[in-house]
Formats: structure tokens, C-alpha cells, sequence
């Protein structure tokens, strides 16, 4: 099961204050802090070294040479194996990304080289201009910047294979290069153990007073034993379990002392039925959410969106990502059922964004999927309400062709319809007046022929935008479908 972590300032009582304006277990925290700071990054250079790492050994070296005790030297090992597996796995992240963005740029470069190329072949022709098809990339001038669109083109494509080259040698170094891993200063780490009381044999915590072990390099300055009073982490549910392993972390920010805790919550009650009963499918957009709610027949019952604002500060947005939240959770409380989203991905499609429009790119750069995601799971798990991923594929398509005109929703209402449908594992076939056109083989699956539906209204004349859907009754499907399809008989 997933970890929590609450966190909480470390109070500052009156009456425990020094001269200095800090209590004891402040005092000791900011005289404790450099020592593990030190010992973390002769560790992080031990595990980074290349050779053999024994725990056992290290932990015994450790105890050793900093005076601190072996529950002590664990939470040193356990800092710094975390800082080097992150920064490990935040240098793949980067290549990965960096290799996303050079395919990317690789594409276009390929598309548009043979542009250029069909264009320039095209006008060697004698008789270009009787051709019936015309040029797919005509030669014209542009007033304002004074060139042609070829000359453009051009600058673009020597721009082009300069940032493919930069791309190229910075992806080399980075393969190459040795992992620097950045270890923080002013943080405690302890780790816990579910066999010992309070979940902690170095930092024990009552739900009001925690009382911490000094380690033997502090003993003489502030004693065998530091307290102060803590108080209950205050939450509307909170999921912290009597017993059980609590791992402490005490770190320095915004000029205060914070207090976390990491540990195993506590199961809660399901509020929501099975999925078999029903449920909300949502399409999540950087504009809106829309959501809808099918019974246990996958019949649609009600739906409805959740507006969104588009180039808000950073908390701003946060708060209106968790007020979206909140509205989900009290939809599927009403209905006593699981939420299904789209499990999607947006980091392929921002390495993609040097490559698409101004516009685009600001939106999609503007919005926090993987964080609403988060939040929803947070909100609804401690809720005890199901969240169910599931493979979007061909959702758009599939409202607009089936549900858009039926129940006359908007086309990401629609979309959120075939997500709830999907979720509760009822199919999505094509419609009667469609079936017996596309060129779908016998027993392959049904997205094989909604991929071929996709390409053929891809070469429509008669749909241009996703406007055009509504004007499209079931019968008119036949006399679109059937033309784009006999040339393949």
C-alpha cells in the first residue's frame, strides 16, 4: 500500500525559548543537521563510487565516526540511497525527454526537406501549369517580411538541424557524464520500524509531545533526551494508525522547523459500489472537465462540466485543481460509484511542443495533468471512493460518431461517456449504418475498426471540425461512408 506524509511546523511555545528565540529541540536540530548533512554526502560518494556497498559494514563505519547510534546511521543510509536512486532516475527522465524532443524535431525535419523537395520537382514540370492537383507547397511571397515562403522554410530547416545537432552532443554527455546528486542542508532523517513502540525506536511521538534520542557526539551539550510539544496533525480524515512504522523528517523552510511524518494509512470504509452498478467517466481538458454518469445498463443519466481557467499564478491554479476535485468526489458520493479517468501522458506531447503552434504550446505548457491526477487520487482514495485508469484510446472518436447527436452533449461529455462505458468493460461497436464498410478483418478487435473509421473521416470533405458531427444524422453516416470505401472493393 501507498505511503502519507503529513506535515506540521514544529511550534514555538513561550516558555521554551532560549535566549536566541529557538527552543531546545530547535537548538538541537540546527547543531544535529550538519552532522548528518556530512555523513549523507560521504555516503551518497561511497554509493556512487562504483564499488560493492555493504549496509552492514557501512552502517558500523558510520556509527563510528560521527558518534551516532545505529537507528541514527540507518536514516543516514536511507537519505542518501533516496537522493542517488532520484538523481538517477531524474537523469534518465532528462535523456528520455531530450530523446522524445530530437525524434520530434527529426520528423519535422524529414517532412519538411520533402516538402521542399515535391515543390521544387513540381515546377521543373514543362506544363505545371495545366496540372490538375496543383502544388502542395506553392511559391509566394510574404509583404510583410519580404521573402518567399521557400526562402522561410529554408531558415527554418538550417535552424533546424543546428538544435538536432545540439540535441545530439548534449544527449552524448549526459549518457557519459558522472550523476551529481544535490544533498540539502538543515534536514534530520529517521527512519521507522513497525516492531518498535510509537513506530520509532529515535523519535517517539504521542500524538502530543515528541521526545527524540540524541545521538552520543550531543549527549554532553543537550542531554540523552530532546522534547517539545507537537500536538495532532489536524485533518478533516485523518488516516494515521495508532501503531505501525512512522518515519520522521525534520527540514528547514520558509524560516521555520517542519515536522513530517511518513507512514501506512489506515484502510477506510468504500463508500462507492462496484463498478458494475455504474459510474462517472471524465474527460480531462486544460479548458474543462466534462463528466458523465451511466447506470448499470451504460445508459447515460446525467452530465455535466467543470470549467477550468486557462494562465493562472501557481497557487491559483492549485486551488482551483483541488475546488474541480472536491466537485468530482461530491458527484461520485451522490451517485455511490468509482470514477474512471484516461490514463494519459502528456510528456510525449510537450517534447512535441517546439515543433506545433504558439498557442497550443501555451496551453498545454499551462496545464498540470499529472498533478490533478494526483490530487484526485488523493481526494478520492481517503474518501474511499475507487479511481479506475483506463486506455483512452479512440474516447473522442467514439463520442463524437455515437453519443454526440444521440444525447446531445458536448464532445467531451461524449468522450466521458465512453470512458465510463469502457470502464465498466461494455463495448464500443460501430454503428449499423457503418459496419459493413470499413476493411476490418473477422476477429480482430473492435478498436481495429474504429482505426479504420478515424482514417477514412480523416479524407472527409464533409467534416472539417467537430461541429460538423452534430449536423451528421445516423442515416446521412451510409452516403459519407460509402464513397470513401468502393474504391477499395
Amino acid at each position: 500500500m501507498a505511503t502519507i506524509t503529513y506535515c506540521q511546523a514544529l511550534p514555538e511555545p513561550l516558555d521554551e525559548l532560549n535566549a536566541l528565540g529557538m527552543t531546545k529541540f530547535q537548538a538541537f536540530l540546527v547543531a544535529y543537521s550538519p552532522i548528518i548533512r556530512k555523513a549523507v554526502c560521504e555516503t551518497v560518494q561511497n554509493l556512487l563510487s562504483g564499488s560493492l556497498f555493504n549496509k552492514s559494514t557501512w552502517n558500523t563505519y558510520v556509527q563510528k565516526a560521527y558518534q551516532i547510534n545505529k537507528r541514527h546511521a540507518n536514516g543516514v543510509i536511507a537519505l542518501a540511497k533516496g537522493q542517488v536512486e532520484s538523481a538517477k532516475e531524474c537523469r534518465q527522465n532528462h535523456i528520455k525527454q531530450l530523446g522524445g524532443k530530437l525524434k520530434s524535431a527529426l520528423d519535422w525535419l524529414k517532412k519538411s526537406e520533402k516538402k521542399l523537395k515535391d515543390a521544387r520537382k513540381f515546377y521543373q514540370k514543362k506544363n505545371w501549369q495545366n496540372s490538375q492537383t496543383g502544388c502542395g507547397f506553392p511559391l509566394s511571397c510574404s509583404v510583410k517580411y519580404k521573402d518567399t515562403n521557400w526562402q522561410n522554410l529554408r531558415f527554418q530547416i538550417h535552424h533546424k538541424k543546428r538544435y538536432i545537432y545540439h540535441l545530439t552532443k548534449k544527449i552524448e554527455h549526459l549518457k557519459l557524464a558522472k550523476i551529481q546528486v544535490k544533498v540539502p542542508f538543515n534536514q534530520v532523517f529517521i527512519v521507522g520500524s513497525k516492531t518498535e513502540s510509537y513506530g520509532n525506536q529515535v523519535c517517539q511521538w504521542d500524538g502530543k509531545t515528541i521526545r527524540f534520542r540524541v545521538p552520543y557526539c550531543l549527549e554532553k551539550r543537550f542531554g540523552k533526551y530532546v522534547e517539545t510539544q507537537l500536538g495532532e496533525f489536524k485533518r478533516k480524515i485523518n488516516r494515521m494508525p495508532i501503531d505501525g512504522s512512522k518515519t520522521w523528517h525534520f527540514y528547514y523552510k520558509q524560516n521555520k522547523w517542519v515536522a513530517a511524518v511518513q507512514f501506512t494509512p489506515k484502510p477506510v470504509n468504500q463508500s462507492s459500489r462496484p463498478i458494475s452498478y455504474g459510474a462517472i467517466g471524465l474527460d480531462i481538458n486544460p479548458g474543462s472537465i466534462g463528466w458523465a454518469y451511466c447506470d448499470a445498463d451504460g445508459n447515460l443519466r446525467e452530465h455535466g462540466q467543470i470549467p477550468l481557467e486557462m494562465g493562472l499564478p501557481k497557487n491559483k491554479q492549485d486551488g482551483q485543481i483541488v475546488k474541480a476535485c472536491l466537485q468530482i468526489q461530491e458527484l461520485a458520493d451522490k451517485y455511490a460509484c468509482p470514477v474512471v479517468v484516461e490514463n494519459l501522458d502528456f510528456g510525449k506531447k510537450k517534447e512535441q511542443l517546439r515543433e506545433e503552434g504558439k498557442k497550443y504550446s501555451r496551453m498545454l505548457s499551462s496545464w498540470g495533468y499529472n498533478q490533478f491526477c494526483q490530487k484526485l487520487e488523493a481526494i478520492l482514495s481517503n474518501r474511499g471512493i475507487e479511481l479506475i485508469k483506463v486506455n483512452p484510446a479512440y474516447s473522442s472518436l467514439i463520442g463524437l460518431v455515437k453519443y454526440v447527436r444521440m444525447y446531445g452533449l458536448a464532445n467531451d461529455e461524449a468522450a466521458a461517456l465512453v470512458m465510463a462505458r469502457r470502464g465498466m468493460r461494455l463495448s464500443e461497436r460501430l454503428p449499423r449504418s457503418l459496419t459493413a464498410y470499413p476493411l476490418v478483418k473477422k476477429g480482430k478487435h473492435v478498436w481495429s475498426a474504429w482505426n479504420q473509421l478515424n482514417k477514412v473521416i480523416k479524407s472527409w470533405d464533409g467534416i472539417k471540425c467537430r461541429h460538423d458531427y452534430y449536423s451528421i444524422s445516423v442515416s446521412n453516416w451510409e452516403s459519407l461512408v460509402m464513397p470513401q470505401c468502393e474504391p477499395f472493393g
